[in-house]
C-alpha cells in the first residue's frame, strides 16, 4: 500500500498561497504609477503569473492522488462522496464572498456577486474529477490517460474560446465558461491545470515506491518543464508549418498556458528536491491551512460581507516600499489569525453537516 507522504505538496500549496496574498496585496494597493515601464514590476508580475497555475495543479494533484489512493484502502465511494462537498462547499465559500449584504439589506442587488473565481473554479473541477474517475470505473490507469488527454485538448484548443461569450444560458452558468460578465477565472482553460495535476497524481500513485522514483522524477519534471518554457511555442510554429492547422499558429504565438505548466513543473521539482529541509512544521501548517488563509485575507483585502476591506480604504496609493513591507505584515496576519483564531474547515464542515442532517430529518 502506498502510504508515504509526499510533504513537498503542502510546501508547494504554502507557496502558493503566500505568492497569492502578497500578489493581491501589491496588485490591489500599488500605485499605478509605479507599474509603467519598470523592470522590477514586470519581474514581479511574471512570477506572480506563475501562482495561480501553480495553485490549480498542486490541486488536482493532491486531491486525485487521495483519490486514487482510497481505492487501495477500499474507501474510494468514501472519498468521491468527500470530494463532491468539499468542492460544493468550495462554490458556496466562492459565491458568500462577494455578496454585498449591505447593499442587499438597502434592496440594491446586482449580478456581480455570481462572477466565477478561483474557489468556484476549484469547486467545480474537484466535482468533475470524482464524476471522470467513477466514469473510468474507478480504473487508474483509464483515468490517467484520460486526464493528459483533457489537458491537453483544453490547453491547445484555447484560442478557440478564449474570447468567448455566451448569451443564450444564463448567467449564472456562463459565467463558469466566459469571462464577458467579469468572472476572474473559468473552468477552461483552468481546468486543465487540475487535469495535469491529477495525471501527475497517478504516476506518485503507481511508482512512488519505485527505486529512484524521486530521482527520475525530479530530472523529468525538470526535462519537461524547461521544454514546455523554452521549446513549446517553436514545437507549435513547426506543427504549423507542417500541417497548415490556424489552431497551431494561434498557440504559438499565445502560448501562456503550456509556458505557465512548465513554471509549475520546475516549482515542483525545486520543492520535490528539497523536500527533507522544508518539512518544516510552519510550512506544513500553512499548506493545511489554504482554505482559511483564502477567506481571511479575501475579507481584508476586498471587504466581502461588509464592503469595507484595504482596497475601499487604501485603494491603490503606495510605493513600492510600502507594498513590500505591508506585504510582509499582511501575511504574517492573516497566517497568525489562520492558525491562532480561525476554523474556517472545521465550522463550515460541521455546520453544514448539521444543516444537511436537519433536511433529512
Amino acid at each position: 500500500m502506498v502510504a508515504k507522504r509526499l510533504y513537498f505538496i503542502d510546501a508547494v500549496r504554502a507557496f502558493a498561497i503566500l505568492m497569492m496574498l502578497q500578489g493581491h496585496f501589491i496588485d490591489t494597493l500599488l500605485e499605478p504609477s509605479y507599474r509603467v515601464d519598470n523592470t522590477t514590476f514586470k519581474v514581479w508580475e511574471y512570477f506572480r503569473g506563475i501562482t495561480a497555475p501553480t495553485f490549480f495543479t498542486i490541486s488536482g494533484l493532491i486531491f486525485s492522488y487521495l483519490l486514487v489512493l482510497a481505492k487501495k484502502k477500499g474507501n474510494a465511494s468514501k472519498r468521491m462522496r468527500k470530494g463532491v462537498f468539499r468542492g460544493l462547499m468550495l462554490i458556496g465559500i466562492g459565491y458568500a464572498l462577494r455578496i454585498p449584504f449591505f447593499l442587499w439589506l438597502t434592496g440594491e442587488f446586482g449580478t456581480y456577486f455570481m462572477v466565477v473565481d478561483v474557489l468556484q473554479c476549484i469547486g467545480l473541477s474537484l466535482i468533475l474529477i470524482v464524476f471522470i474517475y467513477r466514469l473510468t470505473c474507478k480504473k487508474t490507469l483509464v483515468f490517467s490517460i484520460l486526464m493528459l488527454v483533457l489537458g491537453l485538448v483544453i490547453f491547445i484548443t484555447e484560442p478557440l474560446y478564449r474570447t468567448l461569450e455566451i448569451k443564450n444560458i444564463p448567467l449564472f452558468f456562463s459565467n463558469y465558461l466566459s469571462k464577458a460578465n467579469g468572472s476572474i477565472f473559468t473552468i477552461i482553460p483552468w481546468f486543465g491545470y487540475i487535469c495535469f495535476g491529477a495525471f501527475t497524481s497517478t504516476l506518485f500513485y503507481r511508482y512512488l515506491e519505485r527505486r529512484r522514483f524521486k530521482l527520475a522524477t525530479i530530472t523529468g519534471f525538470l526535462i519537461v518543464g524547461f521544454g514546455l518554457v523554452f521549446m513549446s511555442s517553436r514545437l507549435f510554429m513547426k506543427l504549423y508549418y507542417m500541417l497548415d492547422l490556424q489552431l497551431f499558429y494561434d498557440v504559438a504565438n499565445y502560448n501562456y498556458l503550456f509556458i505557465r505548466l512548465g513554471n509549475v513543473l520546475i516549482i515542483f521539482a525545486l520543492f520535490y528536491l528539497v523536500e527533507q529541509y522544508i518539512k518544516q512544521p510552519l510550512i506544513l501548517k500553512i499548506g493545511q491551512k489554504t482554505l482559511s488563509i483564502y477567506v481571511i485575507h479575501f475579507i481584508i483585502i476586498y471587504g466581502s460581507f461588509t464592503g469595507f476591506g484595504l482596497y475601499q480604504i487604501i485603494g491603490k496609493t503606495l510605493s513600492p516600499w510600502q507594498a513590500v513591507f505591508g506585504a510582509i505584515l499582511f501575511l504574517t496576519t492573516v497566517c497568525f489569525i489562520s492558525f491562532y483564531y480561525a476554523k474556517t474547515n472545521a465550522f463550515l464542515y460541521s455546520n453544514i453537516r448539521k444543516l444537511i442532517d436537519t433536511i433529512k430529518s
